[in-house]
């Protein structure tokens, strides 16, 4: 385990993994963080931000300003500023949990004829599931920076994001008194890509990933434990399912029942568990729901899993991709989204929800 302390001058680093997470799995198996802009060539042979801003242009005809600028720090910033001990920071999109890496090669160019990113640095990943919930909502909002890669310091984050790496949990800013400044970097207290920029605007931030932690904060605090269970029979029962949620204490492994049909009975047939922790879900879990799955002659089995599952137990979920499905935190929402209309005026006042319309920025 990396003791906080040894890192405590590296630089943390949000690099993501392409607007819709395409790059994490690849990213995670092979130990890098990668940009795209597969037409960019390799960036060692470039000598200068301004030169590679004007390959961009040249590239992008009719391009705003702004935009041109903007992808030229990001993809300078990896080059020239990302170095070997410096932790990278994942926010996962397919999945609502957080990965953990420290740099182990600065910037080098893949020529890898398969993927359309080239710009990479090495990395060896510490933890690829540390799940939104272990992190407090302030340093939520600045891992919500809708730049592909940027620094973190705001709220104490640096400091934070090395303790979220050794424990696994967010312990909040320290008094300021008691932070010790990086070394590594001159840009105290904010989140940018270059030194002499300002901190991301508010079209810099992804406003649906923070309104979505906002959403699951509340969650977790108004239900927990059974009353999350509760909460998923509810939206069953809105997708048309005859429900039947178990009493607290020991149930056997099945929180809720539910069928097709009047009474219930009919197909498909579905046993769901409910786990309300923060802490990812390990394959001993998914194998037990799979095991209960034939003892109650059920057709397909939900496991709800608040913090998500680890990795080996995703991979388990892949071998019983027609009888087993999982919902972490992420997923448990959108199902929300998808029925709160449906669901009873009681609930809806315990979880009060009202969609906005917001401008999409390029």
């Amino acid at each position: 385990m990396v003791n906080p302390t040894e890192t405590a001058s590296a630089t943390a680093w949000l690099i993501r993994a392409g607007k819709s997470g395409e790059r994490e799995d690849f990213n995670i198996e092979h130990g890098l963080a990668s940009l795209g802009w597969a037409d960019v060539p390799d960036l060692r042979t470039i000598s200068s931000r301004d030169e590679l801003e004007r390959i961009i242009r040249d590239g992008m005809p009719g391009a705003r300003d702004k935009s041109i600028l903007t992808q030229a720090n990001q993809l300078w910033t990896l080059r020239s500023r990302v170095r070997v001990g410096d932790l990278v920071v994942l926010p996962l999109k397919t999945t609502s949990q957080i990965a953990f890496g420290i740099v182990t090669q600065p910037y080098w160019y893949s020529d890898d004829p398969e993927p359309d990113w080239r710009h990479v640095v090495s990395v060896t990943w510490k933890r690829t599931d540390v799940p939104r919930t272990a992190v407090k909502q302030d340093l939520l909002n600045s891992l919500g920076s809708a730049l592909t890669i940027c620094t973190i310091t705001r709220n104490d984050g640096n400091w934070r994001l090395h303790q979220l790496l050794a424990t696994g949990s967010d312990p909040g800013a320290r008094p300021a008194e008691s932070r010790r400044q990086p070394s590594t970097d001159s840009a105290a207290d904010r989140d940018s890509v270059e030194p002499d920029e300002e901190e991301p605007e508010d079209s810099d931030v992804d406003l649906e990933r923070v309104g979505k932690d906002r959403i699951q904060r509340h969650i977790a605090e108004h239900f927990a434990e059974h009353e999350l269970s509760r909460l998923v029979a509810e939206i069953l029962k809105a997708e048309g399912f005859t429900v039947d949620t178990a009493p607290p204490g020991p149930d056997g492994g099945i929180d809720v029942f539910a069928g097709r049909g009047p009474l219930g009975l009919d197909s498909p047939r579905v046993i769901v568990q409910v786990k309300s922790s923060p802490t990812p879900v390990d394959v001993k879990v998914v194998r037990e729901l799979n095991g209960v799955l034939s003892s109650q002659d059920a057709d397909q089995g939900l496991l709800v899993a608040w913090g998500g599952v680890n990795r080996p137990a995703r991979r388990e979920m892949r071998s019983q991709f027609f009888r087993v499905r999982v919902w972490d935190a992420d997923d448990l929402i959108e199902a929300v989204f998808r029925n709160y209309d449906k669901l009873d005026k009681e609930l809806q006042a315990e979880l009060p929800l009202k969609r906005i319309w917001a401008l999409v920025e390029d």
